[in-house]
């Protein structure tokens, strides 16, 4: 991918100062997600981890909301009309976004306004921080409409973000959490003013692009994979981990800085 040039026809992309900004843009419909975005925001995501060039991203919403997840008519209704096969074809297919968003070095931020449910809700979920709005509302709604609350991961990610009994409430039930409960359960970082969200959102992004970016990268994976170990096996791993980062011109330049007495200025090598 060459993020100076990508141009996917299901998405906004902006790119500018290290930081790529994707912008889901059916604004006329809460930016619902079809079969084709899916499959567009899968790929995408799995190039960045071969774009260097992308040291954060974005996620945001057109039009005052962030997404009302997956299109009622373009796949819901087909969805109904499909087989076993079709059906497990589909659901690995969404739930290969997640695992691209998690396995891309990336930070990725997502900035929340408006509606953020069902797939968008996972959208969000799957990202790496989360800024939203006093007026964000996000619901994992697929009880209501018969499914599971188990969709792309959210029985195993969310716990992890609100905690277990907070997630199963909002699984069980579907219904809306709060802005005001999104960032007193931890599911959001902060809330800002809706004129501020994007410009926040960059701001913050633009920082983390301006960071140890290797270094980054390896925190992400480490915070994606010691999930699933015993603490001795993760202290281990990270030690491994901080070695790697250590033999990084970024780790020589920081103390050289140190040492000068002014910013280090990273380069992600």
């Amino acid at each position: 991918m060459n993020p100076e040039h990508f141009a996917p026809v299901h998405f906004g992309w902006h790119f500018a100062d290290g930081v790529a900004t994707v912008t889901l843009n059916r604004p006329e419909r809460k930016n619902p997600l079809t079969f084709e975005s899916y499959a567009e925001l899968r790929d995408a995501f799995r190039a960045l981890v071969y774009t260097p060039a992308v040291k954060a991203v974005v996620v945001t919403g057109a039009g005052g909301n962030f997404s009302s997840g997956g299109d009622v008519h373009e796949i819901i209704g087909p969805l109904t009309r499909m087989a076993m096969p079709e059906l497990l074809a589909f659901t690995r297919m969404t739930g290969d976004l997640v695992k691209a968003m998690r396995a891309c070095p990336q930070p990725i931020v997502a900035a929340i306004d408006g509606i953020c449910v069902g797939a968008g809700a996972i959208l969000a979920m799957a990202s790496d921080l989360r800024l939203a709005t006093p007026s964000a509302k996000t619901a994992f709604l697929f009880t209501r409409v018969g499914l599971a609350g188990c969709d792309m991961g959210a029985c195993a990610i969310l716990p992890r973000i609100i905690g277990q009994g907070r997630a199963a409430e909002l699984l069980y039930t579907g219904r809306m959490m709060t802005a005001d409960e999104g960032e007193r359960w931890g599911f959001h970082n902060r809330l800002v003013a809706a004129d501020a969200l994007v410009e926040d959102a960059l701001a913050l992004a633009r920082s983390l692009a301006a960071g140890p970016t290797f270094a980054h990268g390896i925190t992400k994976t480490q915070l994606n994979t010691e999930w699933a170990v015993g603490i001795e096996t993760a202290i281990e791993m990270e030690a491994q981990a901080q070695a790697i980062c250590m033999a990084t011109n970024d780790f020589r330049r920081a103390f050289e800085a140190f040492a000068d007495k002014r910013t280090p200025v990273f380069e992600g090598d």
